[in-house]
């Protein structure tokens, strides 16, 4: 591996779990400056057992949120109380792993393409209960400044059988 891959590598690795950690310290607001005004954000059901929905705009997600604005109104809702089944909201830890930038990145156009695995802890205060979603993520990050942002992020859930709420401080 050549150092400017491992360099970006190391990079996409950093900018994945700073992510996480703004999601489980519920720095929402700077955890959104981190994707791009248009940027996509998706989490497709799934169409058979094996396979996921490919189209959101025309099938079923179980979230599905362009531009960041619609983000950022889940967001506000989460903060505000106006989400009665997060009250209170549930203690998250997210852990990434086996996080590997794809082998034709950089893109044309300066994007990283970057794939991970996840697993989300969730405590549920009032039910005094714990969930787990774990699966896998594909980030697309657009050079921006010194660093990066999300144009796009996926995550396919794998244990799609929600006992709980799912929300976008879930995966």
């Amino acid at each position: 591996m050549s150092t400017q891959v491992a360099d970006l590598a190391r990079a996409a690795e950093q900018f994945l779990y700073r992510e996480a950690l703004l999601l489980d310290t519920r720095r929402w607001q700077d955890w959104l400056n981190l994707f791009e005004p248009e940027a996509e954000f998706w989490v497709p059901a799934w169409k058979s057992e094996h396979e996921t929905t490919a189209d959101p705009d025309t099938e079923l997600s179980l979230i599905w949120c362009q531009p960041r604005t619609r983000l950022a109104e889940r967001v506000t809702r989460a903060l505000s109380g106006r989400s009665v089944a997060a009250i209170p909201l549930p203690r998250t830890q997210h852990a990434v792993g086996n996080v590997l930038v794809d082998g034709n990145s950089p893109e044309p156009d300066g994007c990283l393409l970057v794939h991970a695995n996840f697993t989300v802890h969730l405590y549920n205060l009032k039910k005094k209960s714990e969930h787990v979603f774990f699966g896998r993520s594909e980030h697309r990050l657009a050079p921006h400044g010194g660093g990066w942002r999300i144009r796009a992020k996926k995550c396919v859930l794998l244990n799609d059988c929600l006992p709980t709420l799912l929300d976008f401080y879930c995966v």
